[in-house]
């Protein structure tokens, strides 16, 4: 059995989650919730462009002497960026825990973006934009959410436009700081061989000496939905679809049964129900899978799949068939208890990965202030019936209510 984590909160507002464990491998990140979700219209990708900037430059050290802190010594230093967070993490050798802190705050509060430094940036960002744009599996993902949430940031794509980012200043970056990077939406995670009193003492050092700033707004929910079809041309090998529409959010305790229908439905298991009907029996597709994007005060269900031009409106119909399937057939005790069994040995698997616990635990304790264990998480999923399922799959599968994206070949 996991030990349960300790928590504690600096005065100024930011923070800190830490799980003892026996490794000689720790693991740490700054998590800040705002991401792409908080940019103002005249802002867009501007919160991945910062995650990218804090890299180049602090009051301490050049870009070469941050990229080498932590490589020096074996470890890992990376970031990210979502539609609702940011995160500055590192992985390391138990003794240098205090170098990659100082190291993440140095990035995270130092910065100092030079001006040839964030101009040079902004092509390598928009190399990255054109690398999407060669992979049509991954933008169609991007274009569907733009679809859904109309007129709303959470239907921005992370990257930006490259006439954005063109735009972006120096005096761009420090506003949005300012906004959106509040200490009190501010968790540090730690995952490590350390005790409490070393990590108080450390957090305190580095992380207690930055200035209190709360956040002072609150996040516009996403506008009226209405189903859409539509198809995009542009020049593809594979028809590319997506199939999908608005679903819970993080605080919505029916999520747990669209978590459970969604790996039964398209999880990463080979034997989930569209891998079996359309990739095994019929072999229309290679890839084929269902996704369940949470965020606060929504989600987005989808079920995506690349297949021949010829076969795309036959999978589009075996799509609706299995979601037709779990919305009036009810599972049978056996069906049941399997997907039930499945789910809670893969979060048990990646709860194997202290890397990945670090990184669920700041995105939990982000939100809401505590983290389940291990234990209480499958007596949710146990709590579930046959009837719970069927009303969350009624609701959210039902085919009046989805959108779909198309991007055919040729």
């Amino acid at each position: 059995m996991m030990k349960l984590p300790e928590s504690w909160t600096l005065p100024n507002g930011i923070r800190v989650i830490f799980l003892p464990v026996e490794s000689e491998v720790a693991h740490c990140g700054i998590f800040i919730n705002a991401g792409s979700r908080d940019e103002l219209s005249h802002e867009h990708g501007l919160a991945h462009y910062i995650e990218h900037c804090v890299f180049k430059g602090t009051a301490h050290r050049k870009a070469y002497h941050i990229l080498s802190r932590m490589e020096d010594v074996g470890g890992e230093l990376n970031a990210y960026t979502t539609k609702e967070e940011t995160c500055l993490y590192a992985s390391f050798l138990n003794p240098h825990f205090e170098r990659a802190l100082e190291l993440l705050c140095d990035i995270g509060f130092h910065s100092i973006f030079l001006e040839k430094e964030i101009v040079k940036e902004k092509t390598v960002i928009i190399d990255e934009i054109n690398s999407y744009k060669d992979s049509p599996s991954d933008e169609i993902y991007d274009r569907f959410e733009e679809q859904i949430y109309q007129k709303h940031a959470l239907g921005h794509d992370i990257l930006g436009t490259p006439a954005h980012l063109k735009k972006f200043t120096r005096e761009d970056i420090l506003k949005f700081i300012q906004r959106t990077w509040n200490t009190d939406q501010m968790v540090f995670s730690v995952v490590g061989k350390y005790s409490a009193t070393k990590l108080k003492r450390l957090t305190e050092k580095y992380l207690g000496q930055i200035p209190e700033n709360r956040r002072t707004f609150e996040r516009p929910a996403p506008g009226v939905y209405l189903p859409e079809q539509r198809v995009i041309k542009r020049k593809n090998h594979q028809a590319h679809l997506v199939i999908g529409g608005p679903a819970y959010g993080v605080r919505d305790p029916k999520r747990t049964s669209l978590i459970l229908l969604n790996n039964l439905l398209g999880g990463p298991g080979m034997n989930s129900r569209l891998n079996l009907s359309i990739r095994e029996k019929y072999g229309f597709t290679y890839n084929i899978d269902s996704s369940f994007a949470i965020y606060s005060d929504t989600g987005l269900f989808s079920v995506y799949l690349g297949t021949e031009a010829g076969t795309v409106e036959r999978c589009r119909e075996l799509v609706h068939k299995e979601l037709r399937k779990l919305r009036e057939v009810p599972l049978s005790s056996n069906q049941l208890l399997k997907a039930k069994n499945q789910l809670k040995g893969q979060i048990a698997m990646a709860q194997e990965s202290n890397g990945s616990v670090m990184l669920g635990f700041a995105k939990t304790f982000l939100l809401f202030n505590r983290v389940d264990t291990f234990e209480e998480i499958c007596a949710k999923i146990d709590s579930l019936t046959r009837e719970d399922l069927m009303e969350t799959a009624q609701e959210i599968f039902d085919e009046n209510r989805l959108s779909s994206l198309l991007f055919p070949a040729g």
